[in-house]
C-alpha cells in the first residue's frame, strides 16, 4: 500500500509505543538502514533533552530494538514502513 510521507510521520506518532520497522537512507553516508523501533521509551533518560531539535531537522528520535539504543531516523529519506503487520511504501505527495 501507497502513502504519502505525512500520512507516514503521523502513523508513527500514533504507534502509541508499539514496535514498528522503517527502511530510510541515512544522512551523510547514503547507507540503507533498516530499523525495529519503538517511541515513547524512557529507560535510561536523564532528563537533560537534546542540545537541537530534531524535527526542524526532520529528524524522529526512536528506541531501537536491536542496538538497545537510542536513534533518529531520517523522515526526508523514509522509504517504507510496517506497522501492525502491514508494510506502506513512501511516495512522493
Amino acid at each position: 500500500m501507497e502513502i504519502d510521507k505525512t500520512t507516514a510521520i503521523e502513523m508513527l506518532k500514533d504507534s502509541k509505543g508499539k514496535i514498528f520497522g522503517v527502511k530510510f537512507v541515512k544522512r551523510g553516508t547514503g547507507e540503507r538502514r533498516v530499523m525495529s523501533a519503538r517511541l515513547g521509551v524512557s529507560k535510561g533518560v536523564k532528563g537533560t533533552g537534546l542540545q537541537y531539535d530534531p524535527e526542524s531537522r526532520q529528524l524522529m528520535p526512536v528506541y531501537d530494538m536491536h542496538k538497545q539504543a537510542y536513534r533518529m531516523i531520517n523522515l526526508d529519506t523514509m522509504y517504507t514502513i510496517n506497522i501492525k503487520g502491514q508494510e506502506y511504501s513512501i511516495v512522493e505527495s
